[in-house]
């Protein structure tokens, strides 16, 4: 199956591609950017987003998950990634994403995040989405907020990274709720 395209004002989402690996390697292997994301290591090496990048086709064949490379409009430069984990018997997803730091507070989060709900409740039929983020990270929680989402609650101590404990912030959107 082919991966979609979705492009926004600003960006394209599009299917990562193998020669985008050097990229992802480089803006992952961030230790600010990983210091809230428990699925990326620091440090990143380069192999690790080779086979990131290598699984990606077949989840989305499977109907498991769907990741979509944000690039700039502009220029088609990598800028970070975002994705749905979908549980399809349910008709939900989890959201999930990252930045690279250097296109931190251009709001590209949020305008990717719109696009990928928009995709998610309108062309996929879902009826709700999750996400949750480590509690430190405000700036994660104030794009699950302006996006729509609302606090559903914390997990306390529910991720173990890099020595130390962490509550998860929980936030949900329903297909009702939602504006694209």
């Amino acid at each position: 199956m082919i991966r979609p395209t979705i492009e926004t004002e600003r960006l394209v989402l599009r299917p990562f591609r193998t020669g985008d690996t050097d990229e992802v390697a480089r803006l992952a292997n961030d230790e600010e950017l990983s210091r809230y994301i428990p699925a990326i290591p620091y440090p990143y090496p380069r192999y690790a987003a080779a086979e990131w990048l290598s699984t990606q086709q077949e989840k989305f064949d499977e109907g498991l998950e769907i990741v979509f490379a944000v690039t700039k409009k502009e220029d088609g430069g990598l800028i970070g990634a975002m994705g749905l984990i979908l549980t399809p018997e349910h008709r939900r997803a989890e959201l999930g994403y990252w930045i690279g730091r250097e296109y931190w507070g251009h709001h590209y989060a949020t305008e990717t995040g719109r696009a990928v709900l928009n995709y998610a409740f309108k062309t996929l039929g879902l009826e709700s989405v999750i996400a949750h983020h480590l509690s430190p990270n405000s700036a994660s929680g104030r794009v699950m907020q302006k996006l729509g989402m609302k606090y559903e609650g914390c997990r306390r101590k529910y991720f173990y990274h890099r020595g130390e404990f962490f509550d998860a912030a929980m936030y949900g959107i329903l297909k009702d709720e939602f504006t694209s």
